[in-house]
């Protein structure tokens, strides 16, 4: 079900919903295209309006933080679970290996690739790779490496590249490329290669596997940590109060909190 965050739609779907989608669309040839919502994102397509267009154009857009599903909720809209995106690929994949779909994963570097699919290959034995390519490609190149999609007939695809470039990328050409689902899904390609630690589940759980991030990578997050969940924070101060501004007030008098004087 579509909700509005913050001025942003996002689908409150549990991961046995999303997955039926997806199997649904793969079934009917039907595109559908996924976008991973986090707080990130949600800040970044605050200023960046071709990002912003590039996800609002999705089908689907899922719940990916647990910071979006505790600022969401103490808005009173209600979101049912954490969708992440890589846990919807692990879902998705094991949804091909049961019905003989055939997915194709693009993105991450060469030797990173391979280790993923390798992995993948030993928890699905029986998965069948429509193709894959590395995400180290040049514009120049993307009309290649779009055909090459596209002729491999492939009922799945995963875009392992950074946004926006991922979001870019599909957004240009999901029309062009005849897959019926396809989502974004960043750095979980290196994740399944064992190239990147995952956070404990106990973090994941609590919304603190950005700290968990910073620990492992303080040069490269803190920046970005430190600034967007400033503004995430000012943009969740601003909700409530204008919520608090336009909540109904109670009617004056001895009923005006429901206490019954007789």
């Amino acid at each position: 079900m579509r909700k509005d965050f913050l001025g942003v739609p996002i689908d409150a779907l549990t991961m046995g919903e999303t997955v039926g989608r997806i199997d649904a669309a793969i079934r009917s040839r039907n595109p559908l295209h996924h976008v991973a919502m986090n707080v990130a994102k949600l800040v970044e397509i605050q200023r960046n309006m071709e990002l912003r267009d590039d996800v609002l154009c999705a089908d689907i857009v899922g719940v990916d933080g647990m910071g979006i599903v505790f600022g969401a909720r103490s808005l009173g809209v209600q979101v049912p679970e954490r969708v992440t995106g890589i846990d919807l690929m692990t879902e998705t994949l094991a949804l091909c290996e049961r019905e003989g779909y055939r997915p194709f994963i693009v993105g991450a570097r060469q030797q990173v690739l391979e280790a993923a699919v390798a992995n993948l290959k030993q928890r699905f034995p029986a998965l069948e790779f429509a193709g894959t390519h590395h995400g180290y490609f040049s514009v120049d190149e993307e009309a290649t490496v779009v055909e090459l999609i596209k002729s491999s007939k492939a009922d799945c695809l995963f875009v392992a590249m950074p946004t926006p470039r991922k979001e870019r990328f599909l957004a240009r050409f999901r029309d062009d490329l005849s897959v019926p689902f396809v989502m974004g899904v960043g750095g979980s390609v290196d994740v399944i290669a064992g190239h990147v630690r995952r956070a404990p589940r106990w973090m994941q759980r609590t919304g603190m596997e950005w700290l968990f991030r910073f620990i492992m990578e303080p040069r490269r997050m803190w920046r970005r940590y430190l600034t967007t969940n400033a503004k995430f924070a000012v943009a969740m101060a601003v909700a409530h109060a204008n919520r608090l501004s336009t909540a109904p007030e109670l009617p004056a008098g001895d009923g005006a909190l429901g206490v019954d004087r007789g």
